[in-house]
């Protein structure tokens, strides 16, 4: 007894070795073989497939003529003497197999509690349990006996002998529950082992495991809809893949392509460490990994996972090249913020977004930095925008330090001085107060805290004393608090509107113009210049300021008014004509040649609109020509309809309509006929008083 059983275990265990030669060797790792049952799923990671194993000549071998993706439940029966068992005929289960916690993989050859015995072919005085039941073979096996349906030493399968009736009526059937060699999936796609009760084992026995055709139509399905672009719809059917196998890599690795696609990379992130934790021998889940760490930024950990990803012959030479280029760019972008060469720290900044690490809270970080310093607070503000759109959570992997101090601090530091420069005092202590809880013992996180306190309770206190009425006391406030804030354009406005109501207009002119060289577009600053400019009459520059705010604030009507003043003063100081101006009003219809003689020898610029009503390109445009009457308030404009007053175009020559005439100072200086409208408002603003 122990002669035979030493020599079946030996010839059991050289079986189970072969086999795993043949299939969960060099051909697990390729997931195109062309020995996979089902073909090409087309998955857009890791494709779900199985090894096709030949089944045994004989029907009670155990094998699966159809393989099982993942078993929803295994019979288990006993067998033989209490606590032993065997195998069933063939099985072996990859360590990378979908199992439950309560099950976990077990190692090649090893025995099934309760499983039938092995059956084994060859001559007379062999004894083996029919159907691969219950019942133990006692008798020595010949010394070539194999186990029906393994591998032998050159690759052949050998035929079992005909079975004898079980005598057991709850043994498990021949194989037709997906069982033994069927079962071996690669990619961690192993049948799922849980126990059943002695009422349903029958059941078990005589059909498929549920939910393995469901499994490969889902996952068919997902693919699809990946391959079309319809992630949310991909996504759906990867999750319903994963309930039906919840340990499974390939699935989690699907998922996390659709999670992608969708821009959910941060939860594509966690999908793919999971993916590494259930195979970390699967290096296609560590190059997936190595890819999304690349994006955010995390340049070390991206190193790890691809050289796991190369020791698993899966790294890909150009992952390697953008790994190093994202880490070059990335160094020298810190080393240029380090000096204060921000032209070069946003170069690199932007070569690193470029090159890969496009979702990098802490790139898109020094990039906003840079900006601001460089005065382009717009660009730095929705660059902070972009940046809060992000998941946070990546920034802990991330161990690079600047000047000291953590990524993640570093980031409400960035943010804080962004809502500092555009006025939103409140939010910029908020996010270096979080900076500082990050970061406790970095001494420039507890510097930038504390002037920023001090610069907001400056401004409060300006405020305070500015409403009641206190200016020459509220200008010191806010000096105070540049002191701490030397670039803020907020304090430099708040201290021009004192200058105003003090009336010292050339200090107001002065403050306005550095709060204008630190954010060139701050519209309240350039507002309260161009009134100070009225104030000095300085008429040339005050024109141009109310011009600029006349094209970003075009309905308003303050501005149109202001503008139109500073245009007629101006025109005074030249000595030119300006009693027969106005200001405003709608497009005035003439019916009359000496009306429109009138007009035109009157100072300044007159538009003639030659137009009829049942003209279609008039009536498109028409509304556009009254748009533009009120855009340039000093320009007088007249419209003469041609079927009502055909006189006044046969005296202008006027053949065709819509026909635009530009009169200056008496002399026509334009003619437009069927104009587009850009041509037209181009026209009209050239030749303005201001242009004169």
């Amino acid at each position: 007894m122990s002669s035979s059983s030493s020599e079946v275990d030996r010839l059991r265990m050289r079986a189970a070795a072969l086999t795993l030669e043949k299939g969960a060797g060099t051909d697990r790792d390729k997931p195109d073989s062309k020995r996979d049952v089902f073909a090409d799923l087309g998955s857009p990671v890791s494709p779900l497939r199985m090894r096709a194993t030949p089944s045994s000549s004989s029907s009670s071998a155990g094998s699966a003529k159809s393989p099982a993706l993942c078993n929803a439940a295994v019979a288990r029966v006993g067998g033989g003497a209490a606590g032993r068992g065997s195998s069933h005929s063939g099985e072996m289960l990859p360590e990378t197999a979908c199992s439950s916690n309560n099950n976990p993989p077990r190692p090649p050859g090893h025995r099934r509690s309760g499983s039938g015995p092995l059956i084994f072919s060859g001559g007379s005085g062999s004894s083996a349990g029919g159907g691969g039941g219950g019942s133990t073979a006692t008798s020595s096996p010949l010394a070539n006996a194999l186990p029906a349906g393994n591998i032998c030493r050159t690759g052949h399968r050998v035929a079992a002998a005909a079975p004898r009736p079980s005598a057991r009526p709850d043994v498990l059937g021949s194989g037709t529950v997906y069982y033994g060699h069927g079962s071996i999936i690669r990619g961690g796609m192993a049948p799922a082992r849980t126990s059943i009760d002695a009422s349903s084992r029958s059941q078990a026995a005589s059909f498929p495991a549920p939910g393995a055709e469901s499994l490969q139509e889902v996952t068919r399905a997902g693919n699809e809809f990946y391959k079309k672009g319809r992630y949310g719809d991909a996504l759906r059917h990867y999750d319903r893949a994963l309930a039906l196998c919840p340990d499974s890599a390939p699935c989690r690795g699907n998922r996390a392509a659709a999670l992608a696609g969708l821009g959910r990379l941060a939860d594509a992130l966690r999908e793919c460490e999971e993916a590494v934790r259930i195979d970390p021998s699967s290096g296609r889940a560590h190059a997936r990994l190595a890819a999304l760490c690349l994006r955010f930024g995390m340049v070390e950990k991206a190193r790890r996972q691809l050289t796991l990803a190369q020791n698993a012959n899966q790294s890909d030479p150009a992952e390697w090249q953008t790994l190093h280029e994202v880490e070059s760019h990335l160094r020298k972008c810190i080393d240029a913020r380090r000096v204060g060469d921000w032209k070069s720290a946003l170069r690199e900044a932007d070569a690193t977004i470029v090159n890969g690490a496009d979702s990098s809270q802490l790139l898109l970080a020094l990039r906003s930095e840079s900006l601001l310093r460089l005065n382009k607070l717009e660009e730095a503000d929705s660059t902070i925008t972009s940046l809060l759109k992000l998941n946070r959570a990546s920034l802990s992997s991330v161990s690079t330090k600047l000047s000291g101090m953590s990524a993640d601090a570093y980031v409400h530091v960035v943010q804080a001085q962004v809502n500092m420069a555009f006025g939103r005092f409140d939010a910029a202590v908020g996010m270096a107060e979080t900076a500082r809880l990050i970061d406790p013992a970095n001494a420039e996180v507890g510097l930038i805290l504390n002037n920023m306190k001090l610069v907001a309770r400056a401004r409060g206190q300006g405020n305070d004393l500015y409403m009641t009425g206190k200016f020459a006391e509220a200008s010191i406030a806010y000096g105070e608090g540049l002191k701490y804030e030397p670039s803020n354009p907020v304090l430099y406005c708040n201290r021009a509107a004192c200058w105003s109501k003090l009336g010292r207009w050339a200090k107001s002119v002065e403050d306005c113009n550095e709060a204008l060289r630190i954010q060139p577009s701050y519209t309240k600053a350039l507002l309260r210049r161009a009134a100070s400019y009225a104030k000095l009459e300085r008429w040339a520059d005050c024109v141009r300021d109310y011009e600029v705010l006349r094209k970003v604030f075009p309905g308003d009507k303050d501005v149109a008014e202001s503008l139109f003043h500073a245009q007629v003063a101006l025109k005074t100081t030249r000595g030119e004509e300006v009693s027969n101006m106005k200001f405003g009003g709608e497009v005035e219809i003439v019916t009359s040649i000496e009306q429109v003689r009138a007009a035109i020898d009157s100072p300044g610029v007159t538009v003639l609109y030659f137009m009829a009503t049942t003209n279609q390109q008039c009536t498109q445009i028409t509304p556009s020509v009254d748009a533009l009457c009120s855009e340039c308030p000093s320009v007088n404009f007249l419209k003469v309809n041609v079927d009502e007053s055909p006189m006044i175009a046969k005296a202008e020559n006027v053949c065709i309509v819509p026909t635009f005439k530009i009169y200056k100072d008496g002399a026509r200086v334009k003619e437009i006929i069927c104009p587009s409208l850009h041509v037209l408002r181009y026209s009209v603003r050239h030749y303005a008083v201001s242009n004169s």
